[in-house]
């Protein structure tokens, strides 16, 4: 039994995980860097261990002194979250050589999957198509140059190791791969220790479409159905939903029987994510396999009603996966939508900072709120500008878009820019309405007007700018003004 729990991770999946942790009677203990002391997910999970003063790179990215933190707590298990260490091998195998229970797959299927070129022969060799590309033997810009002929343009430079886009880049001609390949290098090298990169077939207007998976140590492995995540910015994420317009049930079933022999064929245990793209001929090829829970987890737990963290900790502790999802008879009711709030210029998509000056989340039935800040948080640029996701749930597609469109309106947020924005013109867009859309809507989306801060915002600012009354003979204290463009706020939003 798992009765101590260090979450190795911080912002809103530090508290989404402690959560799920002390419903099950395990004590959660958060790990945090000296200048993250005072963070949301410290004052939320309350007990907390230090990493010690550094970049992310000296503390939550280090190895050693996240065992230092679970044998000072006295953690019996370690739950990775997503980000960070989620996808290192070398964790994995460091915590279970210690004697601690790794929450996540074994270290061998996140080696063989957490490598693109690696999981797209796996993906081959269980009968899966793949992008057409090379297969990554080419270790020199001559060999890319010569097989880029063969792969046609345009074509995508790619990492083989590392996710989220980094280091991505689309080439439309000859002349443009020689540069492509060396800033895709130099880019892998810095945020994955890794420079390999590859070739691969651009698709025109292809739909990301991923399953969920989820495998025991006794040897069961399942589909837990689809989501559509081809609203993108900079080839990262910004809106999902279940279950995706594009599928029918023949596709469907297709592409779930392929994602869990994927899974399978690497001997998986715990929750992965099997991607896809589809063509506009309705042909799906796997794109990579992500060995870790997924931000956008939560439409899949309330389509299905169930709770995939709560699932992660009893595989890790060695129960077999439940009767009715080894059974197949766990069926998706309604539909669900989840937005991604980020700190960052709706328009360049560049981080922001700032302190938050108010924070009112959207309630009502059917939403769901999954954050990692606060009124009063501090937001800087070492981390993820990811603040919090909205989950919007509703009997149908058309239900959950009104319902996801009227808890935005409700959300009040100052202090710090993000891209609110952008997600109201998506929710608005034609094409994301009709469920008849790419991963380029982003890009199709008209030029934005900023609109009227409501009337709450206004309030809230005015408190926040008042502050207590000071003292009889007190100098006044010196406050940012709310909507100060230093603070990410200006007159008139």
């Amino acid at each position: 039994m798992i009765r101590r729990l260090l979450i190795a991770n911080r912002g809103e999946i530090a508290v989404r995980v402690a959560r799920t942790a002390a419903e099950m009677g395990i004590e959660p203990v958060a790990v945090h860097s000296e200048a993250d002391a005072g963070s949301f997910h410290v004052r939320r999970i309350g007990r907390a261990v230090s990493l010690g003063a550094g970049s992310p790179r000296e503390t939550y990215l280090s190895i050693p002194r996240i065992l230092a933190a679970a044998r000072e707590s006295g953690a019996d298990a370690i739950h990775p979250g997503y980000g960070f260490l989620s996808e290192s091998a070398e964790l994995a195998r460091a915590v279970e050589q210690a004697g601690i229970v790794w929450v996540g797959p074994p270290p061998a299927a996140i080696e063989q999957m957490g490598d693109k070129v690696s999981a797209r022969r796996r993906a081959k060799r269980a009968g899966v198509p793949v992008v057409p590309g090379t297969n990554g033997a080419e270790s020199s810009d001559q060999e890319l140059l010569r097989r880029s002929k063969e792969v046609g343009f345009p074509l995508l430079v790619k990492p083989s190791a590392g996710g989220g886009g980094k280091g991505m880049a689309v080439v439309e001609n000859a002349a443009a791969l020689p540069a492509a390949i060396e800033q895709s290098r130099r880019v892998a090298e810095a945020a994955f220790g890794d420079g390999h990169v590859y070739l691969e077939k651009l698709l025109e207007r292809p739909r990301h479409v991923e399953f969920q998976v989820f495998g025991d140590r006794q040897g069961n492995v399942v589909h837990l159905c689809d989501r559509e995540c081809s609203v993108q910015r900079r080839h990262q994420k910004v809106v999902e939903e279940t279950p995706s317009a594009a599928l029918d049930a023949r596709l469907r079933g297709a592409m779930g029987r392929a994602a869990a022999e994927v899974a399978r064929g690497v001997g998986y245990v715990g929750a992965g994510t099997v991607e896809f793209l589809l063509d506009e001929k309705r042909n799906f090829y796997f794109l990579e396999m992500n060995t870790r829970l997924q931000v956008e987890h939560p439409i899949t737990e309330e389509t299905l009603g169930i709770d995939l963290v709560r699932a992660q900790l009893e595989v890790a502790a060695g129960e077999a996966l439940p009767s009715s999802w080894r059974a197949g008879k766990l069926v998706p009711r309604g539909h669900a939508i989840e937005l991604r709030l980020y700190a960052e210029d709706p328009e360049t998509f560049l981080p922001r900072s700032g302190r938050i000056l108010a924070w009112e989340t959207p309630k009502g039935p059917g939403l769901r709120v999954d954050a990692g800040v606060a009124e009063g948080s501090e937001v800087g640029l070492d981390y993820d500008p990811l603040l919090a996701k909205l989950i919007a749930f509703a009997e149908d597609r058309p239900a959950a878009i009104a319902r996801a469109r009227r808890a935005l309106e409700e959300w009040v947020v100052l202090g710090v820019e993000t891209n609110h924005d952008l997600l109201r013109a998506v929710l608005a867009s034609g094409e994301f309405e009709s469920g008849d859309y790419s991963v380029d809507l982003v890009s199709h989306l008209p030029a934005r007007e900023r609109p009227k801060a409501p009337d709450a915002a206004w309030v809230a600012a005015a408190l926040a700018f008042s502050g207590p009354a000071p003292r009889a003979g007190a100098a006044s204290p010196a406050v940012a003004e709310p909507w100060d463009a230093s603070t990410g706020w200006r007159a008139g939003e």
